[in-house]
């Protein structure tokens, strides 16, 4: 088998719902990203073999495979296949593990893994509602699966989080303006420059949802988003924030890289997927934790960069609870409170933003795990080069 190994990987700034990308369409705002990191990798186009998309609302302008319509848009040659997946919150970076099982298998040499979302464009849960009604939670779910898992919705998820794991509200708010500090700090030294593109040559690199300064005693302030008058703990403050955004992982074969001229970055020493409790959804990020760790023969205390999905607070709390982990290792540039979560775009994302801090910080071995809806998780590990 071929060793796959990550050559490049961009993302496009994050941009706040009606903000920087409200007027680009997201098959054109991939179609950039995916210029930039062929442009930047040095990898002959004709020499790609598949363009391999997530996306999670495959509806309207993100409907029919956007994958191939953003690597026509890109100026691929008509040769250069496309496919959309929806693996919910973990799309892309499902797209980076089958776009290494593709190289590792010998089908492809070269490889673009990429996600997308315009949730100003196309709103969460179209392709569910198609636009006729208002999203309950369960539109769409057989109802015989209900009955078997009466499945949440993902805040009611993140609540029994906090509850099971005693998590404040105090801790929770913190941590997000920790998310904020970090993700603020890093920009302001330029560190994102390196890490992001625009879309049609423009350049923009700052996410619009960090936030220099929190005002804590009007985060503590804020309503819980379930049961406003009772104890709930989760706010839009401790909450990744909507955006809009796209990311791509130029995935090839490393000796064929080399010869090509192209200097491998890292490569994979686990990929990982689970499943987990629908009920609580978001906890699989421990057991893929525990899984990838074994499969690449590592200890926690291996790790020099831990990437985690900040899709509530309580997700990260609980992970380092039940790991007592070094949180300083844990997002050091902050993560989806600040910054935000654009759904098929986070997984690539996240891998272009922990690639660029390992090699910022001299650091070799780097986890990335995000929690899934409906109870899933994929986890990443990597080796820098």
């Amino acid at each position: 088998m071929t060793e796959p190994v990550i050559l490049e990987a961009l993302r496009t700034p994050f941009g706040r719902p009606a903000g920087q990308w409200a007027q680009h369409r997201p098959d054109a705002l991939l179609a950039g990203v995916l210029r930039d990191v062929t442009a930047s990798a040095g990898v002959p186009t004709e020499a790609i073999d598949d363009v391999i998309c997530g996306c999670v609302s495959q509806a309207g302008e993100q409907g029919a495979n956007i994958a191939r319509q953003a690597a026509l848009l890109a100026g691929l040659p008509e040769s250069v296949p496309g496919v959309t997946l929806n693996r919910m919150c973990g799309s892309s970076q499902q797209a980076l593990h089958f776009a290494a099982q593709a190289v590792a298998a010998g089908d492809a040499r070269y490889v673009l893994a990429c996600g997308v979302e315009s949730m100003t464009r196309v709103p969460m849960f179209l392709d569910v509602t198609l636009g006729a009604r208002p999203f309950t939670g369960f539109d769409g779910l057989h109802p015989d699966l209900l009955v078997r898992y009466p499945i949440p919705h993902q805040i009611e998820s993140a609540e029994r989080i906090a509850a099971q794991w005693q998590l404040s509200r105090e801790a929770l708010d913190a941590w997000s303006a920790q998310s904020h500090a970090r993700a603020w700090h890093a920009s302001a030294q330029g560190w994102h420059d390196e890490l992001t593109a625009g879309a049609s040559g423009e350049r923009t690199p700052r996410d619009e949802g960090i936030r220099e300064h929190v005002d804590p005693a009007r985060m503590a302030a804020m309503r819980p988003v379930l049961d406003p008058a009772g104890p709930g703990r989760v706010t839009a403050a401790n909450a990744s924030q909507l955006a809009d955004g796209a990311a791509a992982i130029l995935v090839g074969d490393r000796q064929q890289a080399l010869a090509d001229g192209i200097r491998p970055r890292a490569r994979f020493l686990a990929r990982v997927v689970v499943g987990s409790d629908p009920l609580l959804q978001l906890t699989g990020v421990i057991p893929a934790t525990e899984r990838a760790l074994r499969q690449a023969g590592l200890a926690l205390a291996d790790l020099d960069w831990i990437e985690i999905n900040e899709a509530f607070a309580s997700v990260v709390l609980a992970w380092l609870r039940e790991f007592d982990a070094d949180p300083r290792r844990v997002n050091p540039w902050g993560g989806a409170i600040a910054h935000g979560h654009p759904l098929g775009a986070t997984g690539a994302g996240l891998m272009a933003k922990m690639l660029s801090g390992l090699e910022r910080t001299d650091g070799t071995l780097g986890l990335q795990v995000m929690c899934i809806g409906h109870g899933m998780a994929t986890a990443t590990v990597v080796e820098r080069l």
